[in-house]
């Protein structure tokens, strides 16, 4: 047996018997997402649920005065923050905010890979925006953002379950090169069910489980956004996977969204802005 193959059977083995804590999706982004739901969202309530969680205020506002976002002058409320973003904005904040905590690990192998995932994932979902509303594909923004930024959330989920294996049974051999293999074989499978554990969407789960599928439903508009947001991302680096000679334009995605070369640098130049918000 390789040590692939062992790695895989433990991790398998760990995710049957169901021991391994699953992330949470934010209960504060939820009820901010119910709100922002509604005809006339109410920008007190925005405000309250967000000041009643100081780590999640310190971050919108941490965030919100990125160079990626700031003004003229620096916000020092969330009241301001919610005032200056408007609310679309404020609502992928928040995702952000409430989502990188998720992205930590005590072991610092893990914590390299989950920091770099947590840059590929901010950038397919600022990637994903960006491709929703540079042509009329009929794909709502705040949509290709969720689905963007958690394509890859199984990949989370199998390194939260290797670090429970490496706590636990020092007999498996885990290497840098088994870590990635592990995480390419089982995270669709597995970021397919999380996302349905959340509750999300069937549509979420759907990009979850096939973005990286042989065969491309051209019809699934938001899938096709975000693989193409997430080949972008590879040919920058942005992220566990650095393709630099990946031809963006000759993709089965760029022909489907009829992108042209200009689209695709100008979606560059924005993907490489989005490794501020990922600091």
């Amino acid at each position: 047996m390789t040590a692939s193959v062992s790695l895989i059977d433990a991790v398998n083995r760990a995710i049957e018997a169901d021991n391994v804590p699953l992330p949470v999706f934010s209960a504060a982004a939820s009820r901010i997402q119910q709100e922002l739901a509604k005809e006339e969202p109410d920008i007190r309530i925005i405000e309250k649920i967000i000041t009643a969680d100081q780590a999640l205020s310190t971050q919108v506002l941490k965030i919100a005065n990125s160079s990626f976002y700031r003004g003229l002058a620096e916000v020092s409320t969330v009241r301001s923050a919610v005032m200056r973003l408007g609310m679309p904005e404020v609502e992928k904040i928040v995702l952000l905010a409430s989502s990188q905590q998720h992205f930590k690990s005590k072991d610092k192998v893990l914590q390299q890979v989950m920091k770099k995932l947590w840059q590929h994932s901010v950038g397919c979902a600022y990637g994903s925006v960006w491709l929703s509303k540079r042509y009329a594909y009929g794909v709502d923004s705040g949509q290709a953002f969720f689905a963007g930024l958690f394509h890859d959330v199984g990949k989370l989920f199998i390194l939260m379950v290797i670090e429970q294996i490496k706590r636990t049974n020092r007999e498996v051999k885990i290497t840098d090169a088994l870590l990635l293999e592990a995480m390419a074989r089982l995270h669709a499978r597995e970021g397919g069910k999380l996302l349905a554990q959340w509750n999300m969407p069937d549509h979420f789960c759907v990009i979850a489980r096939e973005h990286h599928a042989d065969e491309i439903d051209s019809k699934n508009v938001l899938l096709l956004v975000v693989r193409m947001a997430n080949l972008v991302c590879h040919k920058l680096g942005i992220g566990l996977v650095h393709n630099a000679s990946l031809l963006l334009p000759a993709t089965l995605e760029a022909t489907l969204l009829n992108l042209n070369e200009i689209d695709l640098a100008e979606l560059e130049i924005v993907l490489e802005d989005t490794k501020i918000l990922s600091g």
